[in-house]
Order: structure tokens, then C-alpha cells, then sequence
């Protein structure tokens, strides 16, 4: 394995070589950096002129110029990064750090949504084969597929901004014609889902109709949309409605990783969804209260880390002679409780947030990625308002590639569930959840893999866009600064992060081959 790596990473290093020359003599020869300060006839113009040559190296010709540049990466190695000046005189370390915050943000966020729900969406269209559903999301992903991200965006900013912020000025009120409408894609959506004769298809038509409309005409009637809370006649119902939402994932993650047949894991994950119900109002009011507990981003990551292992333990205790499995469901069940509860805080600092002067009932952001009122505010206020500024560009970014995942997950595993050693699986009596989860989805996830190596630069080179569109000062607006005004400095920082995120993704997938596949080794 390590002699596996260092051969990757030389080789690595071998193609980032030749990509930045290659790069960096592009821009260097696209134009005349000069060229606006020769427009300019002043008594400084030639000193101005003389000070640009020295800061820039212009008096070196471009293929010397870029060794200059690479000795100011290598001391890297020795903790004195030099990624030179821009044509505005400051450090290009500077600006790429500011930017590469904003960027890798918005761009993670992106990713992880993407493959996630691709994923989902790709492995359920497998399994409904030919069905309305299949057919309704293949239509939908090669519609996203094709959509022109400049254009998506535009859209995003007319339709679903502007469109949604009026609407929360006019009381966040569904039309009846809506409700009906969702209810009827409900009960479509779960008749097309679940399997069953006619008659079951016809109950599950009409429950998933009732449930999609009085579930939406409840949110309208009673303002959820202002007040993300469940209050009905005048009590908050909202501590119940978590309990239930925690019971309930408890139990989704009991039928993928156990099955119901195992009770032990069932009442390992429903004691894990208890126990984070049970810490509803301790949490709230201790830990997630600013004036007990100052939340910041790695405490809150540190407080996850150890919720998952509360529910890895507890899978281990309890979890008798199958601890592998049971501790699975207890991590998997631990994590969720605690992003419920997280996701929770923040619905309950909506109401407040929306109605600040900063903000006056528009909560959905099109421009920059915070808002700067909101600097000395909590963390969660903070989150609040970071989601609201990464709403659109992650959609954005997100269903794109949300297109190509969901086909190729599609296509991966019915590719896998026509092999031999699924028929044997199956011969065997396995369960239909244990074929698929333990050994059908696992060798599906070998081609995943490979794409999500690949999109990543993919996404970062969307962003340049994105973050264009919604006015965003991250690495695109630095590379499309710096190719606008032909200064290689700022657009090889660009190009040496995104490459070397590729090289690296690309690494991590062969790794991950051999984890998926035991038949491949990495050597």
C-alpha cells in the first residue's frame, strides 16, 4: 500500500509539472498585462509601467518566468508558500485563502448532496425498473443533465428567489390548486415506489394523498413556513414531532442495516432515537445555548464525533453475538439523532432571523455568501444565515451532477443484479435486503466512485460560473479575475488547487477500489 501511494503521488506531482507549464504559458501569452496602464498617458505611466515589470518578472520571458513562480510553491515544502503578487500588489496567498474558503464550501456541500441523493434516487429507480417512477426520474435527470448551468442559475435567482421571498412577504400562504397538485404527485410518487397489485397501488395512491395535502395545508394554515414549529391550539407540539422523526430514522436504519427480523438491532437503534429524545431540552437549553456553551464549527464536529461513538458503544454492549452489524445501526442511528437535533436549532432560530432589519421578511439570499450584520452573531444565527446565502448556488451545482449519479448508480446496480452470485444469493433464501444491501450495492459502488474522482474538478470548474452569477468573491471570481486581466499568478493558485484536489480524489478512489472489491489490491 505505501509503496502503491508514493508511486501515485510522484507520478502526481510528474503531471501537475507539466499541466501548470502548460498553463502558465497559456495566460502568460493570452494577452498584454500592460495593456491598461499603456492606454494611460500620465507623467507616472512609465514609472507605473517600470513597477509592474519588476513585481510581475515581465522582463523574463514566459517559460523562465514560470520557474520563478515554482520556486515560490516549493517553499511549501519549508513553510514559506510564495504563490507571487497579483497586478493590484497583493500577496496571491492572501486572496486564494479568503476565496478557497467560500469555494470548498459551497463546492462540499454540493458534492455530498449530489452523491447522496443520487445514489438514493439511482438505486430505487433500479429496483422499480420500468416503472412510472423509473421513467419519471429518467426524464428528470437527463432534463437536469442538459440544463446549462448559467442559465439554471439565472432561473434560480428569478423564480425561486425573488418568486420566494414575495411570497414569505405576503404570508407564506399555499394556493388550494397547490395543495392539490402536491397531493396528487404524492400519491403518485408512493404508488410508483412501492410495489403491490392494483389495490394495494390504489391504497397507497390514496394515503400518499392525504398525507402529502393535510401535511401541506397544515404547514400553510398554521405558518410553518414563517415559524418552522408544530403549535396546535396554541402548545408546541415540536419536542413530540422530534421524538417521532428520531423513532422513526431509527427504524429506517433497523430495515437497511438489520432487517426487522433482528429485534436486538431494532431495540438497540429505537434506545439510541430515545435517548436523543430524552436530551431534547438538555441540549437546547445547555449546549446549544450561546450564553452557556460559545458553539463553534470544530466543537460542534468534535460533538458528533462523539454522539456516533455513544452509538457505536451501545451497539457494542448490547449488541450480542452480531456486534458488527449492531454497532453499524447504533453509529448510523446516533448520527442522525444528532443532526435532527442540529437541524432543529436552526428551525427554531428561523422566525427571529427572518424578521431582522437585516434582513425584513427576504430571508432567500442571491448575492455574497453571508451576510456581514451577522458577524457577531451566535454560531447558529450564522448557520442560519450561511445557509440562506448557499441555498441557490448549491442547488445549482447540485443537480447537475445530482443527473449523472442517479443514471450511473441506475445503471451499476442492474448490471450487478444480473450476475451469477446475486441468482445464488437469492437461491439461497436471502432476504431481498440482504442481496441488495450486502452484496449487490457494494460492488455498484465500484463505478460511483470513479465519477465522484472525476466531478470534483468538474463542480469547482462550475463554480467559477456559480459563484458568478450570485456574486460569491471565491476562487472563480480570482480566476476570472485573473484571466481578465492576464496576471497568471491568481489563475495558477486556481488551477494548482483544483488539479491537485483531482490527482488526490482520483488516489483516494484506486483506494477505495480495493475496500469495495476484495478481488483488487492495491500494491
Amino acid at each position: 500500500m505505501a509503496t502503491f501511494i508514493v508511486r501515485r503521488l510522484i507520478a502526481a506531482a510528474l503531471i501537475l509539472l507539466a499541466a501548470t507549464f502548460l498553463m502558465y504559458n497559456m495566460v502568460a501569452y493570452s494577452g498584454d498585462p500592460l495593456e491598461d496602464l499603456r492606454g494611460v498617458q500620465t507623467p507616472q505611466t512609465a514609472q507605473l509601467i517600470e513597477a509592474r515589470i519588476r513585481l510581475l518578472h515581465l522582463d523574463v520571458p514566459p517559460p523562465l518566468r514560470y520557474f520563478i513562480w515554482l520556486s515560490g510553491i516549493g517553499g511549501c515544502f519549508v513553510g514559506q508558500c510564495d504563490f507571487g503578487m497579483t497586478i493590484q500588489q497583493q500577496p496571491v496567498l492572501a486572496v486564494l485563502l479568503n476565496s478557497m474558503d467560500q469555494t470548498l464550501r459551497l463546492v462540499t456541500i454540493a458534492t455530498v448532496l449530489a452523491i447522496i441523493l443520487g445514489i438514493v434516487i439511482g438505486i430505487t429507480t433500479a429496483l422499480r425498473q420500468y416503472s412510472t417512477y423509473d421513467y419519471g426520474v429518467t426524464f428528470i435527470s437527463f432534463l437536469f443533465f442538459s440544463l446549462p448551468i448559467f442559465w439554471f442559475a439565472v432561473l434560480l435567482k428569478q423564480f425561486l428567489a425573488i418568486g420566494a421571498n414575495d411570497w414569505f412577504q405576503t404570508g407564506a400562504r399555499i394556493e388550494w390548486w397547490v395543495i392539490a397538485l402536491v397531493a396528487v404527485v404524492s400519491g403518485l410518487f408512493w404508488s410508483s415506489v412501492l410495489p403491490g397489485d392494483r389495490r394495494r397501488k390504489a391504497v397507497t395512491f390514496a394515503l400518499g394523498f392525504l398525507a402529502g395535502g393535510l401535511v401541506l395545508w397544515y404547514m400553510s394554515v398554521s405558518g410553518w413556513f414563517l415559524n418552522p414549529r408544530f403549535i396546535v391550539f396554541g402548545l408546541d407540539f415540536s419536542m413530540l414531532t422530534i421524538a417521532v422523526l428520531m423513532g422513526a430514522m431509527a427504524l429506517v436504519v433497523t430495515a437497511i442495516l438489520a432487517g426487522f427480523r433482528h429485534k436486538r438491532s431494532m431495540w438497540i437503534a429505537l434506545g439510541v432515537a430515545a435517548v436523543g429524545a430524552a436530551l431534547y431540552y438538555p441540549v437546547n437549553y445547555y449546549l446549544f445555548n450561546p450564553q452557556v456553551v460559545p458553539m463553534t464549527f470544530w466543537l460542534l464536529a468534535i460533538l458528533g464525533v462523539v454522539t456516533v461513538l455513544v452509538g457505536v458503544g451501545a451497539g457494542w454492549v448490547f449488541g450480542g453475538e452480531n456486534k458488527s452489524t449492531n454497532m453499524k445501526v447504533g453509529g448510523w442511528t446516533a448520527f442522525l439523532v444528532g443532526a435532527i437535533l442540529v437541524v432543529d436549532r436552526h428551525m427554531q432560530l428561523w422566525q427571529a432571523y427572518s424578521q431582522t432589519g437585516f434582513v425584513r421578511g427576504r430571508p432567500i439570499a442571491t448575492i455574497g455568501a453571508s451576510n456581514p450584520g451577522f458577524s457577531d452573531s451566535s454560531f447558529f444565527v450564522q448557520s442560519v444565515d450561511a445557509f440562506t446565502h448557499m441555498l441557490l448556488p448549491s442547488i445549482a451545482l447540485m443537480v447537475i451532477s445530482f443527473a449523472g449519479y442517479t443514471r450511473y448508480t441506475r445503471a451499476s446496480l442492474l448490471e450487478v443484479l444480473n450476475q451469477d452470485y446475486i441468482r445464488t444469493a437469492r437461491a439461497k433464501g436471502l432476504t431481498e435486503r440482504t442481496v441488495i444491501v450486502r452484496h449487490a450495492f457494494r460492488n455498484a459502488l465500484i463505478p460511483i466512485t470513479t465519477i465522484v474522482a472525476f466531478d470534483i474538478a468538474g463542480i469547482i470548474g462550475g463554480a467559477v460560473i456559480t459563484e458568478r452569477v450570485f456574486g460569491w468573491t471565491g476562487m472563480g471570481s480570482m480566476f476570472q479575475n485573473g484571466l481578465d486581466r492576464v496576471d497568471p499568478n491568481p489563475v495558477m493558485a486556481f488551477f494548482l488547487v483544483t488539479g491537485a484536489l483531482a490527482l488526490l480524489f482520483n488516489l483516494l478512489a484506486d483506494i477505495a477500489y480495493a475496500a469495495l472489491d476484495p478481488r483488487i489490491r492495491v500494491s
